[in-house]
């Protein structure tokens, strides 16, 4: 399977079709997704939330894939690293508060799951659940049904590299090449299953296997935001041309621990992480618009002071705002609380 890249000449999102404001629209997310991910940090750390996945050093794959996509229309099985992409697709701030201080009003699940299971019936982000790789299949069957419906839209579904040797993995990308589904499959690989390295996860490269189920797989640089824009929207038009599957692996770093449960430095070493942090994708993403001459440190200023403006007022807001009651753990257990539990999520 190839492997894929930008020229790196300047101006190349002109040549992908993208404006100058769509490029620094993107920028902003990927910005906005790792002050996020450093503030949810601080608090987890302070004790005032419990738990959270970090995202960092995933953003800007995740914020190229959303915009290479029908925001407006496509179906998202993101995972719990995808805060980029969620927020990309759509999600506020407030709502990624609410979930990572389990508030009623979190949308994603009222409170009940932990942060970054992501679901949205206004986004069509399908919810996403703790056992990995359960979205694959999902999202086949997602695609599966806009093709029985004949709709022109995709399912796009992303997953880390150790999820690719889950038997859903598999079993998905089997059905979606036998009926050449309209589905685009992202794994985000960033090195490390957990604690365990790549090479002991993988004899060979996750974009590979598409060949086995009968599609293409290309392999590209996760930390170059053009050339995953370009990849997943070949992918789509593809989809939508009836031509089939695509399976994209996206070589990338997870530079904060897996978890804030995690010692990650008794698997790596620091040594590696900071020289991964030279290869950091929106820190590239920031050279290039320089290097376009469309943006500069004062615009930089003023868009950080926006955003924490932003995090800030999401954060008062999440803290202050009540915890569901103990009697709603019984909500959409039972078919008669359906209505009542629509009422009290929306």
């Amino acid at each position: 399977m190839s492997e894929q890249g930008t020229v790196g000449t300047g101006h190349e999102h002109e040549q992908l079709g993208l404006s100058n404001g769509q490029v620094i629209d993107m920028y902003r997310y990927m910005l906005l997704a790792r002050k996020f991910d450093e503030r949810i940090l601080l608090l987890q750390r302070a004790g005032k939330i419990n738990f959270h996945v970090s995202g960092i050093g995933q953003e800007a794959a995740q914020v190229a894939a959303a915009f290479a996509l029908d925001r407006e229309r496509d179906y998202f099985l993101p995972y719990y690293r995808d805060y980029g992409f969620v927020l990309a697709a759509g999600m506020t701030m407030r709502e990624l508060l609410l979930s990572s201080f389990a508030k009623a009003e979190d949308p994603n699940s009222g409170g009940r799951q932990m942060p970054g299971h992501f679901g949205s019936k206004r986004l069509r982000i399908v919810t996403g659940s703790s056992p990995v790789t359960t979205q694959v299949p999902h999202a086949v069957g997602v695609a599966l049904a806009a093709k029985m419906r004949k709709q022109d839209i995709v399912s796009y579904v992303t997953f880390g590299e150790g999820s690719s040797n889950q038997g859903d993995f598999h079993e998905g990308l089997n059905f979606a090449g036998v009926h050449k589904l309209p589905v685009v499959i992202m794994c985000e690989n960033n090195q490390y299953a957990i604690s365990i390295p790549e090479h002991k996860q993988l004899a060979g490269k996750v974009s590979d296997r598409a060949l086995g189920y009968g599609f293409p797989g290309f392999r590209v640089d996760g930390n170059d935001a053009l050339a995953v824009y370009k990849a997943v929207k070949e992918a789509r038009e593809r989809a939508v041309r009836g031509e089939g599957p695509t399976l994209i692996e996206a070589m990338m770093y997870r530079l904060s621990p897996h978890s804030t449960s995690d010692n990650d430095l008794a698997y790596r070493t620091k040594e590696e992480v900071e020289e991964n942090w030279k290869k950091d994708g929106i820190a590239r993403f920031k050279a290039y618009l320089i290097g376009c001459g469309i943006w500069d440190e004062a615009k930089e200023a003023d868009l950080l002071q926006q955003i924490a403006l932003e995090i800030k007022d999401a954060t008062e807001y999440a803290d202050n705002a009540p915890f569901p009651k103990p009697e709603d753990t019984l909500l959409h257990v039972y078919a008669d609380d359906a209505k009542e539990g629509e009422k009290a999520w929306q």
